[in-house]
Parts: C-alpha cells; structure tokens; sequence
C-alpha cells in the first residue's frame, strides 16, 4: 500500500519546485512583451501555459499534504 502523506523534507521540495516555476511564469510574461521573433513567441507562450499547469498541479499536492 502506497503512503499518502509526504514527509516535511518532501513538502519543501515540492514548495521550492513551486517557487521556481512561479519565478519563470514571472519572467517569461516579462520577456513576452519584449519579443518580436514570432518562433520565441510561441515558444514563450507555450512555457507560460505549461509552467501554470505545473503551478496548479504542485499547488493541488502542498494542499492535499
């Protein structure tokens, strides 16, 4: 049987992956502005939109621990 809790050295890495993401979201919206090459654009965006999913998704986990 799987444990559900995770430890507290497993919750701060969670928090500090979450932080670092949270810090690209930030600065990737930042460049986006600034950018005229269209293939770095999308490139931009699609971090941007994959970055939130993570932000979410390591957000639900910290709540549930």
């Amino acid at each position: 049987m799987a444990k559900s809790e995770l430890a507290m050295h497993e919750k701060l890495e969670v928090h500090e992956v979450l932080l670092f993401k949270t810090s690209c979201v930030k600065k990737s919206t930042a460049m986006l502005e600034l950018v005229e090459d269209k293939d770095l654009k999308k490139i931009l965006e699609e971090d941007i939109k994959a970055s939130t999913k993570a932000i979410e998704d390591l957000s639900k986990i910290l709540e549930k621990a």
